[in-house]
């Protein structure tokens, strides 16, 4: 897939709305957990099929640590450029609360104080977020091009850098100071288009996309697990209960563990994105036993 596309995709300009599906800015009323959706089981699907995910471009969904909030990414009609919605589930109901320009994807802190996005961030300022502040020239570089930077609940960083041949690389805190980031091993950096990287937590694994040989047709997802030495294990390819023939990427697990939030390109051309969702329960399922 062409890298144009996951970094800014400017050629989709439209939605086109078929079926039964909303505006971003007119939804149905959504009561109760997860955006009042129905949770999945072991197979993927669409999430908020005909409200969320929908003919056009939508992805990039994740909730708020606590839950009570949801965010993705999407771009068509008046919006001209990728646009970050936010909701947010006051009196059991979902609300749109905020809309602002992607500057970077959108992922937080396990203690949901800080959205970061990319080479910047927002912390948390009452109801709302913090003007978007830079990480410092440890990571602001022009010769870096940063989609998506996860955090640790250690504060260790995990991004993926479309400018240097597609690789992930990792940074650590040791003794409180932020420790320069280094390249992944290739466990993590084989194949191509290896981006969007996702670290748990507790760092116990580290999920990402990537085209590797063997895999099920275009980027897939994989996930390796932390061994007992610190290092990572092997790449897992996540399965056909996962990934498709098509473009699936840029996962997230619910800060309460319990579904994974992905990507998936429905058209050959990736011009319909789809956010879907799995449960998280395969992640135990493709854990190696002792």
């Amino acid at each position: 897939m062409n890298r144009d596309f996951i970094s800014i995709i400017l050629f989709l300009s439209v939605f086109v709305i078929t079926g039964k599906s909303y505006s971003q800015d007119k939804l149905p009323i959504l009561e109760g957990p997860y955006m009042g959706q129905k949770p999945p089981g072991k197979i993927a699907e669409p999430f908020a099929p005909g409200i969320i995910s929908k003919e056009g471009w939508e992805l990039e969904g994740v909730f708020a640590p606590g839950m009570k909030e949801f965010y993705f990414t999407t771009k068509g009609g008046k919006y001209t450029r990728p646009t970050v919605f936010g909701f947010r589930q006051e009196s059991n109901v979902w609300k749109q609360y905020l809309v602002f320009k992607r500057t970077g994807e959108v992922t937080f802190s396990p203690d949901g104080r800080r959205m970061h996005m990319a080479k910047g961030y927002k912390d948390r300022n009452g109801d709302g977020w913090s003007e978007r502040q830079s990480l410092g020239p440890m990571f602001d570089r022009e010769d870096w091009g940063i989609m998506r930077l996860s955090a640790s609940s250690k504060g260790t960083y995990v991004f993926d850098d479309y400018k240097s041949n597609d690789v992930i690389r990792i940074s650590t805190l040791k003794d409180g100071i932020r420790q320069a980031p280094k390249k992944m091993s290739p466990v993590v950096n084989t194949g191509k288009m290896t981006a969007h990287p996702f670290i748990a937590p507790d760092e116990s694994y580290l999920i990402w996309d990537s085209e590797r040989e063997g895999g099920h047709g275009d980027s897939d997802l994989y996930i390796s697990f932390k061994q007992k030495d610190g290092t990572w294990g092997a790449a897992i390819n996540m399965g056909d209960k996962v990934n498709s023939d098509k473009w699936d990427a840029y996962a997230s697990v619910t800060p309460d563990g319990k579904y994974i939030l992905f990507n998936r390109g429905i058209d050959d051309d990736n011009q319909n994105v789809d956010i879907y969702w799995v449960d998280a329960k395969i992640i135990d399922d493709l854990r190696p036993k002792p």
